[in-house]
């Protein structure tokens, strides 16, 4: 069993027939009494059986779960391991689920199966074995378990580095200057909503891992850029997401600055379709509407279009995760958007707890080669960013996967 690290912030812990040191071991427990399995320990057996039941080894449902780049044959035998069992993220017990749903048994080279594909009876099969399978993952999580569930934001090393775009100066407060005795650096970035968000989040879904930063684009060295890295933001605002953007020549989505918009930049597919967000329009009186001097200098300029003011009620996220152009044995992860509402619902798409683990589950099941970018819409209810549910058809503007082209 892995070395439990007792703080303030953990309970003790509990082990089976501990030593006395004055009269030995503890009795053991009375004849009769049977200890009922850990519900981490059921989960990992029921995972084993699903894999024999299949005649398949570890090696050969890796490389199924996995995909074209495969998933390690350790990460199936921890699931296994009722002795030791690590936590598998709810994507994975999804994939377990769609591929046992099917009779592969005369397959000379199985596949995961996509939901479409199914049939009626092996629908309601994957439904139930995936509602099993959940439910005994959350009855092990509700227990305590200490295995951290593994997701896009689980990195098995460092250094993990968050690239955050840096507000203009004219932007800034007074506090972003060092000459201020009160000088607070994070007044110079830009995004903080969705740095906090997936800051916090990073922490927790990698516990041991201690190489986590953020730094503005003109801090980030060699080090950083050929880690696992993530980029917040458009290209106009992140310098590293602007200079990485052309060594990504197989991602068909691209952000481009348009004429009619001075704050944000719009994503461009192949044939040439802007996606753009959605604004809804109010009556205001012309001559009470600014001057060109007073939109720029509260930064409003989309805002105003011929005297009326119009609201911004839908933005658009781009979610992204590919390898590292610097280092592709890393991966670089993007999110972004036309706007900060944008990047922030791209990053809650996979924090935030009404939606993660359905958004991780659709994301292991449509792109099991772990490589794929999708433009989804934000809606704004009373200015907040509401975290966009990939499982709603209507929320995904677009999506890409290698994958995909290459099976053309």
């Amino acid at each position: 069993m892995d070395a439990v690290r007792n703080s303030i912030w953990t309970s003790p812990v509990l082990r089976c027939n501990p030593v006395d040191k004055v009269s030995g071991p503890v009795d053991a427990d009375p004849p009769g009494v049977i200890l009922s399995p850990s519900p981490e320990a059921v989960l990992a057996d029921r995972l084993r059986a699903l894999r024999r039941s299949q005649r398949l080894t570890q090696a050969q449902l890796a490389r199924v779960l996995g995909g074209s780049k495969g998933i390690s044959i350790s990460a199936i035998s921890s699931y296994e391991n009722s002795s030791d069992p690590k936590l598998p993220p709810a994507s994975r017990l999804r994939s377990y689920a769609l591929f046992c749903a099917q009779d592969h048994s005369g397959e000379p080279a199985p596949q995961l199966a996509r939901p479409e594909d199914l049939t009626s009876s092996e629908r309601e099969t994957f439904e139930a074995l995936h509602r099993e399978l959940i439910e005994l993952r959350d009855a092990a999580r509700s227990k305590g378990s200490t295995s951290a569930a593994a997701s896009i934001w689980t990195f098995d090393t460092g250094p993990v580095t968050i690239i955050c775009p840096e507000a203009p100066a004219a932007y800034r407060s007074p506090l972003a200057n060092e000459a201020n005795p009160n000088y607070t650096r994070m007044y110079r970035y830009a995004d903080v909503d969705a740095l906090i968000e997936l800051w916090g989040h990073l922490r927790a879904q990698n516990p041991g891992l201690e190489e986590f930063a953020h730094k503005l684009p003109e801090e980030a060295g060699p080090a950083e850029l050929t880690g696992h890295l993530i980029v917040l933001g458009g290209i106009v605002w992140n310098d590293v997401a602007h200079q990485l953007q052309p060594l990504l020549r197989d991602l068909p989505i691209q952000q481009v600055e348009v004429p009619d918009l001075l704050n944000g930049e719009v994503f461009k597919l192949p044939d040439e379709t802007e996606i753009r967000p959605q604004w809804s329009d109010y009556e205001r009186v012309s001559a009470n509407a600014p001057t060109k001097d007073q939109i720029t200098a509260e930064q409003v300029d989309d805002v105003w279009r011929d005297g009326r003011r119009r609201s911004l009620v839908e933005d658009v996220a781009f979610l992204a995760r590919v390898p590292n152009p610097l280092n592709h044995t890393r991966t670089l992860t993007i999110c972004s958007g036309v706007y900060s509402r944008g990047v922030l619902g791209a990053v809650r798409a996979l924090t935030d707890i009404a939606v993660r683990d359905r958004n991780e589950a659709y994301l292991a099941g449509r792109f099991p080669g772990g490589s794929f970018a999708l433009l989804t819409r934000v809606p704004l209810v009373n200015g907040a960013a509401m975290s966009p549910d990939l499982e709603i058809p209507y929320n995904r503007l677009y999506e890409w996967s290698p994958d995909d082209e290459a099976a053309e």
